[in-house]
């Protein structure tokens, strides 16, 4: 799929083409289970807009409606604490990812394993 200039040089190049040719040009398709192709139009627009300079915004997950983040969870009946899929997404974690455990006064902070921690520096500053 195209993005940012490239998508922008991809639309002047084929001029006035079909939308269907377009999105499908630009790489905008995927495959559905009975083996048909399906033409992702709304990812399409969002990147061309994105590639013009208007933000439409965060997007987590894949689109579908559901449950909104609410950056409140609370502890699990086993002592654990859950971090979401729409969380780990949000910041491109990916499974195998490592951090660093963090305690403050009434905080947790996670810090990847290896990472420069910005917040010691600026405290023996």
């Amino acid at each position: 799929m195209l993005t940012g200039s490239e998508l922008l040089a991809k639309v002047k190049e084929l001029g006035d083409v079909s939308k269907s040719e377009l999105v499908r040009s630009c790489g905008y398709v995927s495959t559905k289970k009975d083996g048909s192709e399906r033409l992702n139009f709304t990812a399409f627009y969002e990147a061309l807009l994105e590639a013009k300079g208007v933000s439409l915004g965060e997007t987590v997950g894949t689109g579908r409606p559901g449950r909104k983040l609410s950056f409140i969870t609370k502890v699990q009946f086993n002592g654990n604490l859950m971090v979401g899929k729409g969380y780990t997404a949000q910041l491109g974690l990916k499974p195998g990812d490592e951090f660093e455990i963090k305690l403050g006064r009434k905080q947790v902070r996670l810090v990847p394993a290896g990472a420069i921690d910005e917040d010691a520096i600026e405290t023996a500053a």
